[in-house]
């Protein structure tokens, strides 16, 4: 008898089956002795959508909401029927016993392989692969021991329940909204408090009064040193600020107090996703979309890092054995920053690491013990490893330790003070970076004493502005929503990148601005839906559900609850609303005013009217050719003799290449069928492509 595994995606799906011995490729499965290795493609399965209940749903109507089916029902997801069709025939299959769920050890990964089973009516034994790396040995420890499905079927229930959430109140609010105000305003459980908070940071800029104040800088001897008045070292009052730079000139300062600290910073813990996003994005300027997509490859393709998709910065007491092995295989590459950790024979110093009960379904993101190949890493995958390594290392390293001296000085009554700080051991910070506080002027201040007079050489005042807070940047952002707890590490980058696509905010110098739709679509919002408190409420029920602590039936039935009143509420409201993006041109098909949105090349005009579908490009399309002096991607443009490349920037133009004859789908099909073999599993089109050339040849 064998067992049927099922993994997320393709090339997972070879990993598992590489090491568990299946060699017989097939087009929807690979098949061994003992294991047939499937996959998913993502999700094969989704919640129905309205017109799936009822085909007058598919007309988006005010008089249909709120939309709440009595039991909520699942469909295959079109694109993805023929792998489902494959999964379910190998289902029937008389010599297979079992079925291992080796998708992605969380909550989504879940939910992908419980809708699958649902859906197949599976009634034999399931067991749960769970494993945090993808390394050979990590895989093989993983299937020795399998643990019984059912320990997993509150996670599924949470993931089930988060699922049927976002789609009721998701999908109704966008509905009534957009119904009502005749433009696509999209509203959600996460993404509507979200976008609460980078508003509100807008209304504080905008309300903000800027005041000017005055800094006085002394010389005292060598030394630099700034007026102080009980830790306030601005001065409002212009006319006091020059009456105490008079007061001071060529004065004596006399040492009222030198007191020195030693301080102590312990080593940081390695990462979660979201401080893993937050500092690629203050770093690297990464969004969080950008680093979840680097840090799957680093996770799946190259197996040198643990599960990216954790919620915790903490290990479990087991893995203090493990230790040894990733340092081993970090010697290659970090032969020196490893040096510490070999003498303590893979000891770490940062005891505090290790606690079972901060972890919950993973631990935190660290090396695994597969050797790195820098020449195999992208630029991005690197940067990206070398922050996760080096965080690991700190373990290993002391606490980071410097001390702090502040003298303050009498200078004609007036209270001056100067601090500066001295690294006693930069400790772990001599492998994750310089320390801030290390500065060479510090041997002047330790040697001062109280009652030693200096004169002060020069004095002089500047004159400053109050500035408003800065505007979120991406990190910034995640720091909020993880406080608030909005949305999963999984979801956070997925949540922003929904509000840049929605147009609802928009990116810019790496921060995030809110447009005039978002501005106005918050305001039409009901006030409890933008709050993150309730929506934090509604995770930390997740959570407890997810736990076994929790009750789904009753969490739902408040989500109906809720949804029921959030529509009346939009129904009922005297709002109102103005399409921002409106342009003076008609459509030629309907005569409606055209809408200008921002397309991923471009900005492009759409039709108002809802059921007409007319678009039409309004900047050129970009290639991705690029201009041979600024580098900048070149506009495509159509002449009377054939298509050619603009560079505006630098006034250049070049004829293109004659193009070859693009595939249809239809000969991409029939190629694909005539030389896909056994052999070639995963074939692409252009392995097809090159057989047929070979053929020819």
């Amino acid at each position: 008898m064998k067992s049927l595994v099922l993994a997320e995606k393709p090339s997972v799906a070879r990993d598992l089956a590489r090491v568990l011995g299946c060699t017989n490729k097939q087009k929807q499965y690979i098949e061994g002795p003992k294991y047939i290795v499937t996959w998913a493609l993502g999700h094969l399965v989704e919640l129905k959508m309205p017109e799936d209940y009822d085909p007058q749903f598919k007309t988006w109507k005010m008089e249909d909401l709120p939309i709440i089916p009595d039991k909520m029902g699942l469909k295959l997801i079109k694109q993805t029927t023929a792998q489902f069709k494959g999964i379910e025939r190998l289902s029937k299959r008389k010599d297979i016993n079992e079925f291992i769920i080796a998708t992605d050890a969380g909550r989504e990964g879940e939910l992908v392989a419980r809708w699958i089973l649902e859906k197949i009516h599976w009634k034999k034994p399931v067991q749960r692969l769970w494993i945090s790396s993808q390394t050979d040995r990590a895989i093989k420890d993983g299937f020795k021991n399998l643990k019984p499905a059912k320990q997993y079927d509150s996670l599924y229930e949470s993931a089930v329940c988060r699922a049927e959430a976002d789609w009721l109140i998701g999908l109704n609010v966008t509905r009534a909204l957009t119904t009502k105000y005749d433009d696509p305003l999209s509203a959600g459980r996460v993404q509507t408090p979200s976008l609460a908070m980078i508003l509100d940071r807008e209304k504080e800029i905008q309300s903000f009064v800027p005041k000017d104040y005055w800094t006085i800088q002394a010389k005292i001897g060598l030394l630099s040193a700034s007026w102080d008045h009980h830790g306030e070292k601005r001065n409002f009052d212009e006319q006091k600020a020059k009456t105490i730079l008079d007061k001071i000139q060529n004065k004596q300062a006399k040492v009222k107090t030198a007191n020195s600290k030693e301080k102590s910073e312990q080593q940081p813990l390695p990462y979660d996703l979201t401080e893993l996003q937050r500092d690629a994005n203050r770093r690297f300027g990464f969004s969080a979309k950008k680093t979840s997509n680097v840090l799957q490859g680093l996770y799946e393709q190259h197996k040198l890092v643990t599960y990216p998709r954790t919620d915790s910065r903490y290990l479990t007491t087991d893995m203090e054995n493990t230790m040894l092995d990733r340092i081993d295989a970090l010697q290659s590459v970090y032969k020196d920053e490893v040096q510490p950790a070999l003498r303590q024979k893979g000891k770490v110093l940062a005891k505090r690491v290790f606690n079972n009960e901060k972890v919950s379904d993973h631990h935190a993101i660290i090396p695994t013990d597969e050797r790195p190949r820098l020449n195999d890493l992208s630029p991005d995958e690197r940067k990206l490893y070398d922050i996760i390594v080096r965080r690991f290392l700190a373990l290993f390293y002391p606490i980071f330790k410097y001390e702090t001296i502040h003298v303050t000085f009498d200078v004609a009554g007036e209270n001056f003070s100067s601090q500066e700080s001295i690294v006693i051991d930069s400790g772990f910070k001599s492998v994750t970076g310089k320390s801030e506080n290390e500065d060479h002027q510090l041997q002047r201040l330790s040697n001062m004493k109280p009652g030693q007079t200096f004169t002060v050489n020069q004095a002089k005042i500047d004159k400053k502005m109050t500035e408003p807070p800065q505007r979120f940047n991406e990190s910034d952002l995640l720091a909020r929503m993880e406080k608030y707890g909005l949305g999963t590490p999984a979801t956070r980058a997925d949540i922003i990148e929904k509000l840049l696509s929605s147009e609802s905010i928009d990116r810019q110098n790496n921060r995030l601005h809110p447009t005039p739709k978002g501005k106005q679509l918050i305001e039409l919002v009901n006030k409890e839906l933008k709050s993150p408190e309730l929506t934090a409420k509604w995770e930390n029920e997740l959570e407890k559900i997810a736990r076994g602590k929790g009750q789904s039936k009753e969490f739902l039935q408040n989500i109906r609850k809720q949804t029921k009143e959030l529509v009346s509420e939009v129904k009922k409201s005297n709002k109102a609303y103005k399409a921002h993006n409106i342009t003076g041109s008609k459509c030629p098909e309907c005569s409606s005013l055209m809408k200008e949105i921002k397309g991923r090349d471009g900005r492009v005009l759409v039709c108002s009217n809802r059921e007409c579908n007319f678009r039409r490009r309004k900047d050129p399309k970009l290639s991705n050719k690029r201009c041979p002096q600024c580098r900048k991607k070149m506009e495509m443009h159509n002449g009377k003799a054939g298509m050619y490349f603009q560079c505006r920037r630098c006034n250049l133009v070049e004829k293109a290449e004659k193009q070859k004859k693009a595939v249809s789908k239809r000969e991409e099909q029939q190629l694909l069928k005539k030389y896909s073999s056994e052999e070639s599993f995963g074939n692409s089109l252009a392995d097809a492509l090159k057989a047929a050339m070979k053929e020819k040849e």
